[in-house]
Parts: structure tokens; sequence; C-alpha cells
């Protein structure tokens, strides 16, 4: 950046002339300003100015807000050194975090420091990879006009393409699985089991190592060493190594990429000594949210960034693997080794182990960060955000309870399996959330609470838990509902949308808006209904295509509900009716003008452009455009050999069939889940990062939190475990250090471990998420599965619950008493 980016304002220079102070006299001062506004914990991070430091916070700690203000200090820090050649990198998980933080750190730089709102970048991590790699496209391999990225899902036609192909190089490893624990040779068993095997086992383990393997920079060659390893009789590294290898052979024939991918472009990018100091010469330190998030090569990126142009943060490692798409080496950072004192480390790392929530579906793992924490630490450079203002004392308490107990059990549990207890076996670190003090900046912190702030109910049902959930959101919204937020959250999408059913009239009743972020913020729906129109507009007359066409014209309020069947028996009829046809009513007359429309534009406009018309058509709003725009280039990318409507359909039903098409985000997507007078049903993982006045955490029960570790029936064939989740710990435990890679039975432990750990946290990060009422259930009657809701049985409480209700009695609701009030 040149220098006149970060010329000072004319006026500020007048007016330290006048005053007689210079102006960075001036800066100073108002540094200083910002930093009294600020939090013990958050001061530490305000007082960086150079080398490593961990931050671990509380939830409500203020994560977001500290990192903001002490970014905008450490660009002020700049001016006073006339350092204006580099810039700061902010890092966090997803974009909707990064426009928030981004919007933070102009206003400090803009209201309270008076400076130009530069000097800094804010990326997610993948964001920040890909333009390393744009921006290096001779090293990084990447060239973005020729390639095109997907997110892949086991369903995907290269995960199930590269199990074909490994099934016809392997043809003795898949009959040793065929075979399984016991096979008579029968045929009718043999056909289930290759079905199993090609469609469900095999695709499950090649996704979940793929990523493990990717995002840890693994070769396939080294998962075949550790293979040797084991003793396990399917050989399940040394099958993963070969499904990977198929796979990245399909992904670069075709020129896809994946998100792994891009990490490691950027990482090959910064083996090159001169590019990789041109990056880092651009950067005078990285700052890092969310860090528990972090997988081991988006942490290894971060600290070459963040390094003095050394030795890009190699750390003189011998134990180097290959990456998947390199000869050259890239080291783990797990195996690595303490570093940090002798680092010209540049990183400010700020997160929460204890709401890790994504590694038993990501490669994320909150090991990582707590190391760096440890190793921060010994050089006395970590930091703790333990005073929280968001929420009221007794839900501050109920949640410091509920980490202890756990951790207790967990404990217990090692102790009674004659296991040495270590930091992983535990699912939180400890580290208790302090009230605010007296005088805190924040307004209204630590806000009173609202009836007893913990409530705790066991209805005898999941129907009396809506009966009794209703009746406490009409009570809390009363007459003026504009005035309060809240939120139920809930473990799985379908209890959401059985919820939203189920209190849709109470809400119309009491004029609250209810918000089904499962139903209506998911934007799986685009690819879908542009499908469902452009099928309609290449076979107009096939009943079938006309009835999805007018199925989304419905969902979307474009036409009034009718029947839709018998529009759809007589497609000529229905669109272009002769002069004997029955008269049509003026709905069906809308619908035939708004169908007839979309052919006519089939006709007149370019393939190209039918996605953005059909979307526009759809009256998509701007996140749903955007996506709807996302959507168009990547499949005019495919078809760009073979531009037909036939090429067009068939790469979107691939898309709708086999992909997880991720939306695009807007700025204000978490605001539309935190709006007044608003209920709003989300799930725990969605709610990581918001917040509410109240919060309903209903069906609280063992089968789903922790839930249950289980093998498919279907599967059994194979043994008492998951070849991927087997896999995965594999992985792990070799990554993490451990002297020996786990046999089968060891790693189906430690995955059934990591699954219980995270569950209780996912707990843990729901009950902070309210502000002045938590309100819990778990009712005696639920079913055994939320696909089958009418299933009633009998279920086990999430432990924790019980606990709590012995630890805090005066918050045990009477439920004989209310039904006799009400």
């Amino acid at each position: 950046m040149s220098n006149t980016n970060f010329t000072a304002v004319p006026s500020e220079s007048l007016h330290s002339e006048l005053s007689g102070r210079s102006p960075v006299l001036l800066l100073r001062e108002k540094i200083i300003a910002i930093r009294n506004t600020l939090r013990p914990g958050q001061q530490k991070m305000a007082d960086w100015q150079s080398g490593p430091l961990a931050i671990s916070a509380v939830p409500g700690a203020g994560k977001s807000t500290g990192m903001a203000a002490a970014a905008a200090i450490a660009i002020a820090r700049q001016y006073e050194r006339s350092s204006f050649r580099s810039h700061l990198v902010v890092v966090t998980f997803t974009r909707s975090a990064a426009a928030n933080i981004k919007a933070k750190i102009r206003k400090f730089l803009r209201d309270d420091l008076s400076l130009p709102q530069m000097g800094f970048f804010v990326y997610t991590l993948h964001g920040l990879a890909l333009n390393i790699a744009s921006r290096h496209s001779d090293l990084s391999g990447l060239q973005l006009e020729n390639i095109t990225l997907i997110t892949p899902t086991q369903s995907h036609r290269f995960i199930r393409t590269a199990v074909e192909q490994w099934i016809a190089n392997n043809p003795g490893v898949y009959l040793r699985l065929l075979e399984g624990h016991q096979f008579d040779g029968e045929e009718t068993e043999r056909l289930r089991r290759q079905s199993v095997l090609r469609t469900e086992v095999l695709p499950e383990l090649a996704n979940t190592v793929i990523h493990e393997a990717k995002s840890s920079g693994i070769s396939q060659e080294l998962l075949r060493e550790w293979s040797k390893q084991t003793t396990d009789e399917y050989a399940i590294l040394n099958v993963a190594a070969g499904l990977y290898e198929q796979y990245q052979n399909l992904m670069r024939s075709r020129d896809f990429i994946d998100y792994d991918d891009m990490i490691l472009a950027a990482l090959r990018v910064l083996e090159n000594d001169s590019a990789r100091r041109i990056e880092q010469n651009q950067v005078f330190a990285v700052f890092e949210d969310e860090a528990q998030d972090s997988s081991p090569l988006q942490t290894q990126l971060l600290e070459i960034l963040a390094s003095d142009g050394g030795d890009g943060g190699d750390g003189g490692d011998n134990s180097s693997v290959l990456t998947p798409n390199s000869s050259l080496p890239i080291t783990p950072y797990p195996q690595r080794g303490p570093h940090l004192p002798h680092s010209p480390l540049n990183l400010v790392r700020v997160g929460d182990p204890n709401q890790a929530i994504n590694s038993t579906f990501t490669p994320a793992d909150p090991i990582y960060f707590r190391q760096f924490c440890e190793e921060c630490d010994r050089i006395k450079r970590l930091a703790t955000m333990d005073q929280a203002g968001r929420s009221t004392r007794i839900i501050i308490e109920a949640a410091n309870f509920a980490l202890k107990w756990i951790n207790n059990q967990s404990l217990a549990a090692a102790n009674n399996k004659q296991q040495t207890p270590v930091n992983r076996q535990v699912p939180f670190r400890l580290q208790t959330i302090r009230p605010v003090e007296v005088g805190d900046p924040q307004t209204n912190a630590n806000p009173a609470p609202v009836g007893r702030g913990l409530e705790l109910y066991t209805p005898r049902d999941i129907h009396q838990t809506v009966e009794l959930l209703s009746q406490r959101v009409i009570e809390l919204f009363g007459e003026d509902p504009t005035k309060n937020s809240a939120a139920i959250l809930v473990r799985e999408n379908r209890q959401g949308r059985w919820l939203a059913e189920a209190l849709t009239l109470m809400c119309k009743e009491h004029n609250i808006i209810l918000y089904d972020v499962g139903e209506r913020d998911r934007r799986s729906h685009v690819p879908q209904e542009i499908l469902a129109l452009l099928q309609f507009c290449d076979r107009p007359h096939s009943p079938d295509y006309l009835k999805a066409a007018l199925e989304a014209l419905v969902q979307r309020q474009l036409i009034p509900t009718q029947d839709l069947n018998a529009l759809a028996s007589l497609p000529e009829e229905f669109l272009y009716p002769g002069p004997l046809a029955a008269p049509q009513s003026e709905t069906v007359q809308k619908a035939a003008r708004l169908c007839r429309s979309l052919l006519r534009a089939r006709l007149e406009l370019p393939l190209y452009q039918l996605i953005s018309f059909l979307a526009l058509t759809l009256n998509y709003d701007q996140a749903e455009l955007a996506t709807a725009d996302k959507l168009a280039e990547r499949v005019n990318q495919q078809i760009a050999g073979n531009s037909s409507m036939g090429g067009m359909l068939s790469a979107l039903s691939e898309i709708v069939s086999s992909e997880r098409f991720e939306p695009v985000e807007t700025e204000d997507s978490e605001e539309r889940y935190t709006r007044r007078g608003q209920l709003t049903i989300i799930t725990m993982h969605k709610a990581k990062g918001l917040d509410w006045d109240y919060v309903f955490l209903p069906f609280l029960h063992e089968n789903l939190i922790p839930g249950r570790f289980w093998v498919p029936p279907q599967s059994q064939f194979l043994g008492d475990f998951t070849l991927s989740e087997v896999a995965r710990a594999q992985i792990r435990a070799a990554l993490h250090g451990e002297s020996t890679i786990p046999d089968v039975t060891q790693a189906w432990e430690q995955a059934k471990h990591l699954k219980i750990s995270e569950e209780y946290r996912l707990l843990y990060v729901a009950m902070t998420r309210a502000k002045r009422l938590v309100w819990m259930s778990a009712a005696q009657k639920a079913p055994f599965t939320w696909s089958k809701p009418d299933n009633l049985q009998e279920q086990a409480p999430c432990p924790v619950f019980p606990a709590l209700k012995r630890q805090f009695p005066e918050c045990v609701m009477n439920l004989a008493a209310m039904t006799k009030q009400a």
C-alpha cells in the first residue's frame, strides 16, 4: 500500500496545531480512551504490540468487539511508527462474522480514532487462501478462469466414481470387505452387501478421510505408511488411501477444486522464498477469531504469514510430509513441536475451546488451539477473557456448573476404565465465566433475570412441551412483542420443522413473527426451484414437470394455492385452452399466464440468461439473487463446451442431487435471526455467535445429547464399528503425536468420546446464548427418532438435566401448580 493511503486528515492536523499537541500525542490519547472502555481481558488484546498472543475467551466476553478495538489500535500504532507499507490481516470463520468485524473496525477507525478506514483486510480462512493463490497462479497451480469450486458430499459424483474405480482396481480387498465377519455365500445377501458398500460405507469413508487428510497435509503415501502400523483385518487406512488417490485424480483431470485445495494452493505459493517474502512484507500482523475451529494447515498458513520473513515458520522440523498436489514438503502443525519462544510470529489468536462444535463433521479439533494456549502460557503470552456481560447471573452459574459436572463425569469414566486422564479426555477447558465488575462499560451488562432466569421443566410428552412453551412465549412477549427477542434452539432440523407447525397458529394469534431458519434460510432451495422451472420450460407438456413448477410458484406465493393435480393432468388445456374448453377461474388464469411467460422467455432469451431471469421471476431477495447468480456462473462454466438446454439441466440435476451448494450470505444474515418481536427456531449449531433475551431448549434427551454412537444395521456385517469413524480417530491419533495408532476397538472408543464431548459443548453453547432467561425441558415421552414424531416412548433426559435440577431446585417448575392456575 502506498503512503498516500495513510495521509492524516487535514482537519485533525489543524486541530493539533491549534491545541499545541502533535498528531501522535492526540492519537495516543484516543488509543487510551478506547482502551479504557474495554474489560481487563480485552485490554490485554488491545495492549498487544508484537509477538504471539493467545486469548482464551468465555461465551459473551466480547471477543469480536475486543478484537475490533485491538485491530484498530494496532493500525493506529502503525501511524505512530510511520510504518505504512504493510497491513493487518484479520481472519474469522464465516462470511457473516467477517462482515461484522470489518464494520466494527471501520467504526473504531472512523469515530474513535479519526483515521482513514484502511490499513487492514478481513477474510475468511478460505478467502485469504484463495486471495494468495490467485495472485501467484503460476506457483499455486490454480488458474481461476479454468477451475470449478465444489463442495463435495458423500453422494457427489466424484466420490461415487472414485469408489467404483477403487473397486475395479482392488477386487481382492473389496471381496474381503464383502465377506465381513462371516458370510454364507447366499446371493441375495451378497447383492445387499454390495449395495451397502458401494452407496454408503465406502463413499462415507472416502468423504471423511479426504477432508481429514487434505486439511492436515497428509498424503496418500503417508496414509499407507500409517496403515502398516495398524492390525485391523480390513486395512481401513489403506482402503481410504486408495479412495483418496482416485478422488484426487478425478479432480485434477476435470479442473475441479474443493475448499481444502484452496489452503494447499496458498501453502504451495508460500513454499517459494520470493513469494513468501512478498506476502509477509505486506502483513505486519495476523489476528484470528474463532481459532478453536482451525484445522492444522489453516493454522500453518496463518503462522507463515505472521512470521517476520524468516524461514516462514517451518520451525526446523524433520518430519515433513507431502501435500496431495505437490512434491514439496508441508509440515502439519501438530508435529512441529514447541516453537513460540524462538519465533518471530506476530500472531494473535482468539477463541474458546469450550465452544468447539464442528470437530465431528469437519477436520477442526480444539486440541490445536489448546496447544497454542499452552505454548503461549509457557512464555507468559496467554490471557483469559473470563468476564462476560451477556447473561444474567443464574444463567452463568448454570453454565459453569454444567461445565464442571460434565468434566468430572468424563474423568470418572476414564478412571473406571483404568485410563490415565489427560487434557484431551475432558470435553472442556476448565474456564469459569465471571460476571463483569461494577462500572463495566457495556450497557445493561449481566441484566436482571426474567422470572427465575433458569426454568427447568419435565413435561409428560412433547405435546405438553409445546403447550408450556407457547404459554411462556405469550407471557414473555406480552402486550408489546417488539421489545424482546427469543429463540428456540433445537438439536435437529426435523425438530424445528415439527415445532414450526405446532406454533404457527399461536404466533399468528398473538402477532409474533415465527422465523424457522431451517426452512426459510437454507438457500439449497434455489437450485431446486430453478431446476423445476427449467425442466418445465424444456418439457411443458409433462404433467410431472408442470406440477413441480406450479408447486415452486405456489411456494413463492406468486400464484394462489389451488388444486395443482387438476391443472397438471391436462397441460395443454391448462396452458393454451381452446374455444371449447371450460372457462378458467381467475386463479387458474393467473397461473397459466405466468407459466406462458416462462415459456416465452425460454424462446426469446439466450440460454446463459435464463437462470437470472427465473430468479427475478421468483421474486428472490438479495441473498437468493446472489446465490442464483453464483449458480448461473457455475452452470454456464460447466456447459461452456456444450451449451444446450440438455447440458444445463444435466449440470443442475447433478448439483441438486449430489452436492451441498453453498449459498451466498448477506451482511445482515445475523440480524434476521435476532430481530425483536420474533420467535426464531434455529439449530444449536447455527446459533453459535448469536444471543437472545430468552432462549428455549426443549427436547433435551439422552438419545440426542450426548447421543448414541451406533452402527447402522445394514452395515453391521463389517463389525461393531463404522469404517469412517475408525479412520478419523486413527488419523487424529497420528496427527496428535500418539506413540501408536489405535486398533479398531480403541479408535471406535475414541470416536465415541469425541462425539460425546462435542455434544456437551454444543449444549454449553446453547445455554450461553440467553441473556435473561433460559428455558429447558426434557419430556418424559418423546420420539425415538424425529422422522416419526408421533411414535412416542419413554426417553431418558440428557444426563446434565437431572444434575441441574438437583443443583438448582428453586428453578424446577411445578407443573401441577401451573396446570391448576391455567
